[in-house]
This record gives structure tokens, sequence and C-alpha cells, in this order.
């Protein structure tokens, strides 16, 4: 009878799950904004069989939870007032969601230039002091990668207001505050993105996997990383064997501050510029080396920091040891690496004067900036001052060559087919929406081609997953970017651009918004967000609410080629063809103000940014001119042109716009083969 106690005890403590609170998804919670729909879903878990009622506004709903524990009710939300409201849901327990109001629901996705935040844009603070809008709020989705679709995420819902719209993605926020003011109703963006990721990451697995080429890319990947981890820990320990047995173990940090104190003494370190290897005079090939570099802050706020190093490092920040890396917990040779990006605190950072110094710990070689390190949206880019802490005794080269190498991974978690869909997708269906705004391409350029395929892929598989029909979905078409070219060619960003185009033209209920006109040639995150979101709103007002505005610039139809000259035709539209005055000067980089002249490729045409070739398919900048509701296009130089190009760069200087002031999108009239056509998955 003596067990019978315990027994007791343990049924005691199991009871609890057997009646187990009911509970709501993160996206459920105060401050939401539901979409005024006719079946909107709340949806949550509790017991298996446990009744739940939802209750808003006098409406209420009653379903029984499954076998999974999964319940879910609709609640008819067309004719709702736009509140606020409490919304109640009862099981063994209840739930009170506050503040919940009834307008617009959209979803902002992409990489990072839908991330991007409000603070880091232009003209972040006198955009924030005048932000306070209690129905324009944001929920957005924590950031997070699975190999498994989730239930649920972690986030809230947030109000505009200056302490906290900064943190906002921008181009969603602009966007949403257009809706709002237009509209006059309660505008909620749920916001899920991460920079440098593909379009593949963000589309299911059977999406994926309905497409060969793309099932075998993905189970590839997905091998990669299952694999990964063992061969990392395996790095490591061949490493620690490797270093010890070469006596090149990392030793211990010294006096930190004569290093990384704001006030160092620097006098004889040497200099270094950077992105590239971190090698020069009295740095050893093997050792520990110190770099730091002094910049200005304008003001006290959280930076994210990008430092693309190929190699061990520990980053301090005024002084402060922030983030180390070592061959334990090194992510390995490729992308993921030089994409790495992490935040310092705004109780770090000081107004003024800054520092960032690194230690690198060299076993092996110097270490590598493979790419332009960045505070935010300041360069980092130039000259750095180095220092020597200690210095390896040279090896035989066959023992070098010996040393471990780390694994390859290409492609880190969120880079990988699916995983975005899983981990920021998913858990939030199936949340009624109106439809989605989308700023992604970037990370598929090399791939352009293809996007004719993987974008439509999404795009229909979203609205198979949300289960509401053909919704809105609007796709920003890639801003211009890189250095200006002297000479008209190819280029891949432009294919890509041609891709979304095309999407925008044939998938149903879809639309672009072109920004080829606000883009920076050495930055690609060009900082005016406003035009982008703005214009993104132009398409939902235009096609989704019966607005009278006017919401795409010139769009090419068609060419007739006669006498030697091209006539091209443009889709009808309410706002005439325009040719806009040519800037003196262009933007290379906005957040320092740097500029350069603007030299124009065809200085004596109306028309900038058109090139023309003859059966021989090279191609010349031509001269263009608007007649009526037509351009037309020639070049002295090619007598019987057979194809028109415009805006066909990297960052092309274009000038053909409507009366509404939007830009014609880039177009071709032919259909030569493209550069990365045969580029596979």
């Amino acid at each position: 009878m003596k067990p019978l106690p315990i027994l007791a005890l343990s049924l005691g403590l199991a009871l609890p799950s057997l009646h187990a609170d009911v509970r709501l998804p993160a996206i459920i919670s105060d401050h939401m904004v539901l979409e005024r729909t006719a079946k909107a879903p709340i949806w949550g878990w509790a017991d298996p069989g446990e009744a739940v009622t939802v209750t808003l506004d006098g409406q209420t709903a009653k379903t029984v939870a499954g076998a999974d524990g999964a319940w879910r009710v609709e609640l008819n939300l067309e004719k709702s007032a736009q509140g606020p409201f409490e919304l109640t849901v009862a099981g063994n327990n209840k739930l009170t969601v506050a503040d919940v109001v009834v307008g617009e629901v959209w979803v902002a996705s992409g990489q990072s230039n839908m991330n991007w935040r409000l603070k880091d844009s232009a003209d972040a603070e006198e955009v924030l002091a005048k932000s306070a809008n209690p129905l324009l709020r944001e929920f957005a989705v924590k950031p997070k990668t699975s190999m498994t679709p989730l239930a649920d995420t972690e986030g809230k819902w947030v109000p505009t207001a200056p302490e906290n719209s900064r943190y906002f993605s921008a181009v969603g926020y602009f966007f949403g505050r257009s809706l709002q003011q237009e509209l006059n109703v309660p505008v909620g963006i749920i916001h899920t993105s991460w920079g440098g990721t593909p379009s593949e990451a963000w589309t299911s697995v059977p999406a994926m996997d309905s497409i060969p080429a793309y099932k075998a890319s993905r189970e590839r990947l997905w091998k990669i990383a299952e694999e990964y981890p063992g061969k990392k820990k395996a790095f490591g320990e061949q490493m620690t064997e490797w270093a010890a047995r070469n006596n090149r173990t990392e030793p211990a940090v010294g006096d930190v501050t004569a290093y990384a104190g704001p006030d160092a003494d620097t006098t004889g370190w040497s200099t270094i510029k950077l992105p590239g290897k971190v090698n020069g005079a009295n740095l050893p090939e093997a050792g520990v080396v110190w770099i730091r570099k002094e910049f200005d802050v304008p003001n006290k706020t959280s930076l994210a920091l990008n430092l693309p190093i190929e190699g061990f490092d520990s980053v301090y920040f005024n002084g402060k040891l922030i983030k180390k890396t070592s061959y334990q917990d090194y992510p390995g040779l490729g992308y993921v690496r030089r994409w790495e990006a992490f935040t310092i605190p705004d109780s770090a950072v000081q107004p003024g004067k800054n520092v960032i110094a690194i230690r690198l710990y060299e076993p092996v070689s110097p270490a590598e900036f493979t790419a332009e390190p960045k505070a935010g949206n300041i360069s980092l880019a130039g000259e750095w001052l180095a220092k020597a802490e200690a210095s390896f005794p040279a090896l035989d080269p066959q023992e070098l060559a010996s040393a471990p190498k780390p694994p390859n991974y290409f492609s880190g978690p969120q880079f990988i087919s699916s995983t975005l869909f899983n981990g920021m997708i998913n858990p939030i269906i199936p949340y009624a929406i109106k439809g989605a705004i989308w700023y992604q391409g970037e990370s598929n350029v090399g791939r352009a081609y293809q996007y004719r395929t993987a974008l439509p892929l999404l795009i229909n598989d979203w609205r198979q997953a949300w289960g509401q029909g053909d919704f809105p979905f609007y796709i920003v078409q890639l801003a211009n970017y890189l250095p200006k070219k002297n000479e008209p060619g190819e280029s891949a960003w432009a294919e890509l651009r041609e891709a979304q185009a095309i999407t925008a033209a044939t998938v149903p209920q879809t639309g672009q918004a072109v920004i080829i006109d606000v883009g920076e040639s050495a930055d690609i995150h060009p900082l005016n967000k406003k035009d982008v979101g703005e214009r993104l709103a132009r398409l939902a007002l235009d096609r989704d609410y019966s607005q009278d505005v006017v919401s795409a610039g010139p769009t090419y139809q068609s060419a007739e080629f006669k006498d030697g000259k091209a006539i091209l035709t443009f889709a009808k539209s309410a706002s005439p063809l325009v040719a806009r005055p040519v800037p003196a000067t262009y933007d290379i980089r906005m957040s320092s103000k740097e500029t350069a002249p603007l030299v124009r490729n065809s200085p004596q045409s109306d028309l900038e940014g058109f090139t023309i070739c003859g059966s021989d398919r090279k191609w010349v900048w031509a001269d263009a001119k608007i007649e009526g509701d037509k351009v037309v296009v020639w070049s002295d130089s090619v007598k019987e042109p057979v194809a028109v190009r415009y805006g066909w760069s990297e960052n092309p200087t274009v000038n053909l716009y409507n009366e509404a002031g939007l830009p014609a999108s880039p177009f071709r009239t032919d259909d030569f083969d493209l550069t990365t056509k045969n580029v596979g998955p």
C-alpha cells in the first residue's frame, strides 16, 4: 500500500494537462487589426474535444477542438464597425484580446529592402516625429527558419508612434500610411522579411517539389544542412588538434584597452584598406592582428553591424566585446559568412565618435573582408588601422597545407528552400489579409531568367496556402544600382526586372511598382523608401479600393520598324507620356550625400536610356522622342533597326514618365537569348 501516495501525487501533477488552457497564436493579440471580410479566421489550441466560444462586438462563434487540440472559427466582419473592440475566447479558461480594430491587412515580405527600418531611411527623424497614428499598426514576425512548418511565431501588434515606428519596415510604413490616409480605416501591416534571402526560401516544400529542378535543388540544400552540424563539429576538433600540434593555439587576450579602447594610442599602427585581405607592412601571415576604425554617428541609435569577415574574429565596440567567432562556432566558407550581421544596441552607441576594433586570430593565413563592411547605412570601407599582437613561427609548407578547412556551407538556413515559408509564413496562415506587397529579387539576380518561374510559383503557393483565392500581390521592381555604364550591353539586373514585369503582366491580380529612379549606385539599399511604399499604395488604391489614382507608369506594348526607325506603342493610360528633364547629377550614396555628374549617353535626345541594334545585334545608344502616345527611336549608325531596349542596365539613366510622375518600366522589343537563361537552381 505504500506506493499509493506516490501514485496519487503523480496523478495530481498530471491533471493540469487534462484541462489545458485555451491558447491563441501570437498574431491574435492586443492591438491587432482584423481584415474586414466575411470570413475572418480566429484559431488556436485547447484540449481535444474542448468547447471554445469566440465573441467580438456581439457576434459569437462556437466550435470544439479537434483530436489534435486545434480549433478555428470564422467571424463575419464584412460590415463591421472599425472598433476598438475586445475579443474574448472562452474554453476551460477565458482570454481577452484588447484594442482590436477592423480594417485592411496586408503582408509585407521579401529581403533586406523590405526589412529596411524607418529609422534608417531618408528624412527619418522628420517622418518619425509625425508618425503617431493609432489606426496604423505593424506585426513583425520574428526571424526564424525551420525544416518543418511551424504553427506559431513570436511578435506583437504595435501602433505607430515616434518611439516605436522607427523599427517598422519603411516600405510597409509608407504603404500603410498612404492607405490609412486615403481610406480612413485601420490598416495593419504584417511584416515578415529577412535580408539576403532568395524567393525559394519563402516557397513551401510542396510547391518547390512540384518542379523537378527545384525539387532536386531543395533536396541538395537540405542534405547539406543536415550534414553540416557534424562537419562543423569535426572541423572544430581537427583545428584544435592542428593548432596545438603547431603551437598556433589562440593566445589569451592581453591589454584590450591598448588595442580596442576609444582613446588607445595608435602611434605606429599600419594602414590597410578594406574590403580585402588583412595584410601588409608589419602584419604577419599568421598570428593575432588588431584592426580598428573610428567613425561618427549622428545621434544615439542602434546600429546593424555587417562585418563580412572570412576569419576568426572578436569584435569590440567602444572598448567592449560584443561578439566572438572562434573556429568552434565558425559558420563555414561561403555566402552565409559574407552577409552575417548583428545589432549594436543604442545603449552602446555614442553620438559623435565611435570605435570598432576587431581582434583577428589567424592560425593559417590572413583574414579577409569579402565585401563592404557597414554600420547601419554608414560605410566602413576604406582605411583602417592595423597592428600585430602576436606572430606565429613559419611552418613547413606541407604542414601548413594540412590545416583543416572549414566545411563549405554556401547557404545559411535562411537561404535554403522553404525554410522561411515554414518559419515565417506558415505561422501567420490563415490570418485574413487583403493582399501582399513583395520587395525581393536581389538574391535571385544570378538566376534572373529562372525568376520567371520562381516568382509566380511563390505567388500561387501563398494563395493556395491562405485559401482566400487570388488575393492582390504587388511587386517592387528592383531599383537602379551599381556603377553606370558608358556602353550598352547585357545585364542580369535588367533580366530580373523583366522577369518581375512578366509576372506582373501575366499572373492575375498582380502589379509592379517601378523604382528605376530611386536607387543609389554604391548602395543596394536606397534610402528613399517613401516613393516605394507610396507607389505600391497607388496600385492597391486603384485596383482594390476603386480610388481615382494613376497606378502605373508607361508600359511598353508593341513595336513597328520602318524607314530606319522604331515606333513604340504603350498601353493606354489616363496619364500622357512626358520626357522629364535629365538631372545634372545622380546619387552614389545618399547616406553620405555622395553624388556624381551625370554624363548623358544621348545628349541631343529628348529621351535618355534607349538603345537600338540591327541584325548584327550590336547595341548603340539611340535618340528618342515622344510623338503623341508613341515613342520614336532611331540612330544614324543603324540604318535598318530590328530591336530596341530601354533602361537595359544595372543603373540606367532614364527619363520616360507619365504626367502622374511614374517612370516607365524597362523593357526590350527583342527575344534574343539572355545571359541567365541557362543558369539553373
